[in-house]
Parts: structure tokens; C-alpha cells; sequence
């Protein structure tokens, strides 16, 4: 896969695809799929990094059985770097664990900041997939890290309310202009035609009211193992991978394997980006 760039004054420095993952509403499994999304991609031989940036929520280490004892908070202080933070999940997928320490993004002095992009640089560099698992909902916080990533994909369920909330996300990534591509992923359809019909209103609705491109990723089935797998704290493709979900996230790595983007403004600017952002 081709690998991302970005300009300095004085080089070249490579990095990954960083994209944010998203949801309008809670409770859709945003976080199951980030999880095992990038899982599946480690299983297929690409290096994955997750940021956990739900501010409210832990979600991601849990759903990896994870425990960490530092968090994005320490790398602020300096008692830490980002690869001293960083967990090892399973095919080698790290887990920056981020938590409350961004509530205080806004008030980092300058070789603070500093200190983080250039640690997070080093630590990102040679990897193919920078995950933002984003907190739920339409927040500064949210949005924050949404336009700090070159990429965005919205999570919604075929729901009235999900699709509403989904809708008015992308609607927002639209008119402000933070993101003219959205990629589209639709989790616990029943049927082939609920997941059809879901894409199709969304298509609808965004098409003549939005100038935004919906990319539909695919589409995750209703499945009893999936919630098999999240008691048991475990990746349902790794729990369970003969699973209808196990097969939709194969396919749905696939398509974004395939994806090609343009843009060159990644991990580099995200510290920056989200200073300007929260401050």
C-alpha cells in the first residue's frame, strides 16, 4: 500500500492513513468495529495503530482485554513518550490509550505540544493504519479530531434515530467543509436488504441536500457471536472468525484497502491541529 507524505521545511517523513471512526449517536458498536477492523487489517500484514480518544469511555482497551497503566495524559506531562504508553494487542496492533488526559489538550504550553507531535511522529512512522476511535455524539471534542485526520468513517445502524444522527454528522463534516468524502459503514443489519435499503436513504438524503460523497464500506450483519465475543473481552474475528461479522470485516478491510486518497496532512499536523481546534 502506498505510503502517506507529508512536507517540512527540511524533508520528507512518511507516515499512515490516519482515520477517525465516528458515530451521530451511542450504542451503535463504533468501537467493536475500529477494534476489529484494525485487528483484521494486522492479519493481514498491515501495521496498525488505535488511538483511543473517547474522552468519556474506555471502550477500546476493553474490548481488547486490555489494562493499561498510562495513559496520553503521562506523554503531556513528559513522563512518558508515546511508545512508553503504547499496548501491544493482538497481530502486533497498538493501542495508545487516551482517556481523560484530552481534556486538557487546550492548555499545553508550546514545547509541550512540541514534545507530543514529535514523539507521536516518531512512534507513527513506518506504520500503514492510524485509527481515532472518536467519542459518540456531535461535540467540539469530536469534531476536533475528526478534522484533525485525513479520513472519516461514520458507523450507523439502520435505525430512524442512527441515520439521523449519522445524517447530521456528515451534514456538519459537509458545510463546514472538514471533509468532502465520508466513508459509510452500516453495523447490525438484519438482512442484505435492510443494509440496501439503509444505504439508499442515506444516498438520498445526502445527494440532494449535502455536497459530500458517501463511500459505503460494507455492512456488518446481526450476529450472536459478536456479543459472544465482547463478554469475553476478545475480537470477534479473532473469537470467532468463521462468524457472519468476522466475514463482513474481511470484506470491509478489503474495500478500504482499495480506497485511494489524495491527501497528504496526517499524523504530523494532528497534536497542532487539535490545539487550534480545542483552544
Amino acid at each position: 500500500m502506498a505510503q502517506y507524505h507529508y512536507k517540512t521545511s527540511e524533508s520528507v517523513i512518511k507516515g499512515p492513513r490516519t482515520i477517525a471512526v465516528t458515530s451521530g449517536k451511542g450504542g451503535v458498536g463504533k468501537t467493536n468495529v475500529v477494534v476489529n477492523l484494525a485487528v483484521q487489517l494486522g492479519k493481514m500484514g498491515k501495521k496498525v495503530v488505535i488511538l483511543d480518544a473517547d474522552i468519556g469511555l474506555a471502550n477500546t482497551e476493553v474490548l481488547l482485554g486490555m489494562v493499561p497503566d498510562s495513559s496520553i495524559y503521562d506523554v503531556f506531562t513528559g513522563e512518558k513518550t508515546i511508545a512508553q504508553i503504547a499496548v501491544d494487542g493482538p497481530f502486533d496492533v497498538k493501542l495508545i490509550p487516551g482517556g481523560t488526559g484530552f481534556r486538557d489538550i487546550a492548555h499545553l504550553e508550546q514545547n509541550q505540544i512540541e514534545r507530543i507531535s514529535d514523539s507521536l511522529n516518531k512512534y507513527v512512522e513506518g506504520y500503514d493504519y492510524f485509527f481515532i476511535d472518536t467519542g459518540a455524539g456531535i461535540s467540539k471534542s469530536v469534531l476536533g479530531f475528526i478534522a484533525a485526520a485525513q479520513e472519516v468513517i461514520v458507523v450507523a445502524t439502520p435505525e430512524p434515530t442512527s441515520l439521523t444522527d449519522a445524517y447530521s454528522m456528515i451534514k456538519i463534516l459537509a458545510v463546514f467543509k472538514i471533509h468532502s468524502s465520508v466513508h459509510l459503514i452500516v453495523n447490525r443489519a438484519v438482512s442484505s436488504s435492510e443494509a440496501n435499503q439503509t444505504r439508499r436513504k442515506m444516498d438520498m438524503v445526502t445527494g440532494k441536500f449535502l455536497q459530500v460523497n458517501i463511500n459505503h464500506l460494507g455492512c456488518i450483519y446481526e450476529d450472536q457471536y459478536v456479543a459472544k465475543a465482547v463478554k469475553n473481552q476478545q475480537p470477534f474475528v479473532l473469537s470467532y472468525p468463521n462468524s457472519t461479522a468476522a466475514q463482513n470485516i474481511r470484506e470491509i478491510a478489503s474495500s478500504l484497502l482499495n480506497v485511494k486518497e489524495e491527501k497528504v496532512d496526517g499524523v504530523s499536523k494532528l497534536i497542532k491541529k487539535l490545539i487550534h481546534l480545542f483552544g
